[in-house]
């Protein structure tokens, strides 16, 4: 979905979700793995886009506007209202800390979205002290604020909570039940010497 103009700046790891477009109520999760989500700078443009690729198609393709708000529903799931995509996204994190870093880079964008977006409206060109950050922009975006279900993800923070962990342990639950098969097999085998050794200490004590 990138092209060469775009760069990454941000990269994380999460569990991704979509609202269910019928009910606005409960999440859908988009794998049973969690995908690299990441953070895309367009300069050209000067445009920025959180993007995440799941097999050949594109999980997540959201731009992000100065009227966006990421919400922490709770310590390791946060989640964001899109309304091109006509969609609320949601993140569900292996820790606390990753969301923290996630929530901190989706501010930090949109406050450089917002800024783009006023000196364009006020026809001037940037100070070349913010270029970096955020370029001029000819076509401001417009439209409605990003809808927010009244009655949405956050009235089943529970249910949310529960479906993220719920992904995030499937990953290492299955590395325990690897490591916990292996040591039943190592156990099995100790146990096979060891009668093997007592058989060939008995046989050799009535000797």
């Amino acid at each position: 979905m990138s092209t060469a103009r775009e760069q990454p700046i941000f990269s994380t790891r999460a569990h991704v979700f979509h609202i269910d477009p019928t009910t606005k109520r409960n999440w859908v999760p988009a794998g049973k793995h969690a995908l690299t989500v990441s953070y895309f700078y367009d300069a050209t443009r000067n445009v920025y886009r959180i993007i995440s690729i799941g097999g050949a198609k594109a999980i997540i393709n959201s731009t992000v506007t100065p009227n966006m708000t990421f919400t922490k529903t709770s310590q390791k799931f946060g989640q964001w209202a899109d309304s091109r995509a006509n969609t609320v996204y949601g993140l569900g994190f292996a820790s606390e800390q990753h969301l923290t870093q996630f929530a901190d880079k989706f501010q930090e964008v949109k406050e450089a979205a917002r800024l783009a977006r006023d000196k364009s409206q006020d026809g001037g060109e940037l100070p070349s002290a913010a270029l970096g950050l955020a370029a001029h922009q000819s076509r401001p975006p417009r439209g409605p604020a990003p809808p927010t279900p009244a009655s949405g993800p956050r009235s089943s923070v529970g249910e949310v909570q529960w479906e993220a962990e719920f992904f995030a342990l499937q990953d290492s639950n299955n590395k325990l039940a690897g490591a916990l098969r292996e040591a039943n097999a190592a156990a099995a085998q100790w146990r096979q010497q060891l009668e093997a050794q007592q058989a060939e200490a008995e046989r050799l004590r009535q000797r």
